[in-house]
């Protein structure tokens, strides 16, 4: 297939083109590489050293000799030459990672939520008037969050893939649809995924786009087969307070002796997928595309759910790493429930990599690999989800 990955330059896009292309697919990457300079605003760059774009993609041809193709562009602000190269390409799949991605970053001040904004929903909608204009037969996935359907008491009701079937009542009447999972997000990150689920909705409904959705859990390591063949391959491995996700972040932590930072009681559940399963999850729904004029395909991508209190306590226990429990910046419930059904991507031949199988112990090996690189005060988050009242 002729697949385009927008945002390939970043952790989930770059893994995600290298094991495309090894499966045989002609990948072209496309990014604005902001995120190289958000490491520059944050002060806070990969704990792994990232080369530039350039070197990554020679370290490919001359480890794979399957060259893969880059153009810099910004999806949410240059549409005609968005829509010009999907013209050119005519591509089969688009992968579509474009998107402000961390939670704490969208909260930082009233720029990084306008930001959050402008960038995520003006990728998306880019991409889909360009897809109408110049490739309507292809197939987006998008790679978006288990955190539309937020993390409220759902009191052991299982979380459906996207749809739940509803009774309407108003006036004394009554009707019963499928709508999407009501959505409760947490965060203006959060909240930009919502807002692409309808922008979906519509464009797979009004022109018959095909469109998959990937609600994807929090995800954990950082290398693949494809990232560990060559060191100028290698991923991201974001530990900061805005970028570094929950269990990365307690890896590190005790690869370099610092307290596991929780925050609140710990109580809160998330769901887990491992960098390995989030590429091969990819690989699975672009082999399976829905028909023109279906419903929007909605999986949930995750293999497990976990309480954040016990992930530390199990790192703690496996590396004598205490831990250290701080306030919560998080307007979120103290402890949820999450019960998440994963039957698409099980029944398409996901086979799923847990905790348990050892790649903890690969991800505590890299990050003391470069603990010297590691600046301990961009460790703690420093987003605060609700301004602080000034006292009168």
């Amino acid at each position: 297939m002729k697949v385009i990955i927008l945002g390939g330059d970043g952790f989930c896009g770059w893994a995600t083109s290298l094991h495309l292309s090894a499966e045989g697919h002609a990948v072209t990457i496309v990014d604005n590489l902001v995120r190289r300079r958000t490491d520059e605003e944050l002060g806070a760059v990969s704990l792994t050293p990232i080369r530039s774009i350039e070197e990554r993609l020679q370290a490919w041809r001359e480890t794979r000799n399957t060259p893969i193709d880059f153009v810099q562009l910004d999806v949410a602000k240059d549409y005609e030459q968005l829509e010009q190269l999907f013209r050119d390409i005519q591509p089969d799949a688009i992968v579509h990672f474009a998107e402000q991605r961390a939670a704490p970053y969208s909260m930082k001040s009233p720029w990084h939520k306008r930001y959050t904004v402008d960038n995520n929903v003006n990728a998306t909608s880019s991409v889909l008037c360009a897809m109408v204009e110049a490739c309507p037969d292809a197939h987006l996935v998008h790679l978006g969050t288990m955190g539309v359907y937020g993390y409220g008491k759902t009191k052991g009701m299982t979380i459906p893939e996207g749809y739940i079937d509803a009774t309407l009542r108003s006036g004394g009447a009554e009707a019963h649809v499928e709508i999407l999972y009501p959505v409760d997000p947490g965060s203006i990150y959060h909240m930009t995924k919502t807002l692409d689920q309808l922008l979906f909705l519509y464009y797979a409904k009004n022109d018959g786009l095909r469109i998959t959705d990937l609600h994807q859990g929090i995800v954990w390591g950082t290398s693949t087969p494809e990232t560990d063949l060559d060191e100028r391959l290698v991923n991201r491995f974001d530990y900061d307070g805005d970028y570094g996700t929950v269990l990365n972040r307690f890896l590190m932590q005790a690869a370099i002796g610092h307290p596991l930072t929780v925050h609140g009681s710990g109580g809160q559940t998330r769901a887990f997928i491992h960098i390995r399963d989030t590429v091969r999850c990819i690989a699975l729904a672009i082999q399976a595309p829905p028909e023109r004029g279906e419903r929007v395909r909605i999986m949930n991508q995750m293999t497990e759910t976990h309480r954040v209190l016990d992930l530390a306590q199990m790192i703690s226990g496996l590396t004598g790493v205490p831990v250290e429990m701080r306030d919560n910046p998080r307007k979120e419930m103290a402890e949820n429930d999450l019960v998440v059904a994963n039957d698409t991507l099980i029944k398409l031949g996901l086979e799923p990599t847990k905790l348990s199988d050892g790649l903890m112990e690969e991800v505590l090996h890299i990050a003391g690999k470069h603990r010297d690189r590691c600046d301990e005060s961009r460790i703690v988050c420093s987003s605060l989800w609700v301004k602080p009242i000034a006292a009168e």
